[in-house]
């Protein structure tokens, strides 16, 4: 049974359709990128698997029992507020030390939490919000372009450690960007959307595809090479 199905979802708003005969399913461990120009409906798609936004039409099934982990875009925290990654991560409500400890683990952010979080770096903020939204030990883990602001050392690094969480936990990952070298590089299917899904597949084949290239201007070329390289060095890697 797929951790996740959407048929035929529509998502009208002040008679402006944002989304419509959005159909797909999610299936456990795999890695699922979302990619299009803003104003394609990522986010409105996004919040609709989430359950913060009702469809205007369709179905949605989820299996019975699954929990969702989210990595938002990005956090703001004022600079000033002392605030360390253990107290940050026990908000809303309290959570165990080894609890706490295995998260940032899982997140290659361990030896983390008793620092400030206005001192970490870039990366280092991204993967103890990674840790936070492992907490629970999702079924599907959902980043929203959550590797924007990083360079691109630290956003390779970053999804490596997410396709590690993948293997460790055997979760989905749904995550959004307008990255291609990131969809290259970390999805098992990348899904092109623009208020409908103009294509979808593995990411060399949607690279190739007329409809991306439209849509997003890519050059399927460099980006099955970039694709092919960086595979070659992960499966190299320990």
């Amino acid at each position: 049974m797929p951790l996740l199905t959407l048929h035929d979802i529509g998502v009208t708003r002040r008679s402006n359709t944002i989304l419509e005969a959005i159909t797909l399913s999610l299936t456990a461990g795999e890695i699922v990128t979302v990619v299009g120009p803003n104003g394609s409906g990522k986010t409105t798609l996004l919040r609709v698997i989430i359950g913060a936004l009702t469809p205007t039409h369709g179905e949605i099934r989820r299996r019975p029992g699954m929990t969702i982990g989210y990595v938002p875009q990005r956090l703001h925290i004022d600079p000033t507020l002392p605030m360390t990654v253990a107290r940050f991560m026990a908000l809303p409500r309290r959570r165990h030390i080894d609890a706490l400890h295995r998260a940032l683990e899982q997140a290659g952010a361990a030896g983390q939490i008793d620092r400030q979080m206005a001192t970490l770096s870039g990366g280092q903020f991204q993967r103890v919000l990674l840790a936070r939204a492992l907490l629970g030990q999702p079924d599907l883990l959902i980043l929203d372009e959550a590797s924007q602001g990083l360079d691109h050392r630290a956003t390779a690094a970053f999804y490596r450690q997410i396709d590690r969480v993948r293997r460790e936990l055997g979760c989905s990952v749904l995550m959004v960007s307008h990255e291609l070298h990131v969809v290259m590089q970390a999805s098992d299917r990348v899904i092109c959307l623009n208020g409908h899904i103009c294509c979808q597949g593995r990411p060399e084949t949607v690279a190739s595809s007329p409809a991306y290239r439209d849509l997003l201007g890519g050059d399927e070329r460099d980006a099955v090479a970039f694709y092919r390289h960086d595979h070659a060095l992960a499966v190299a890697s320990p």
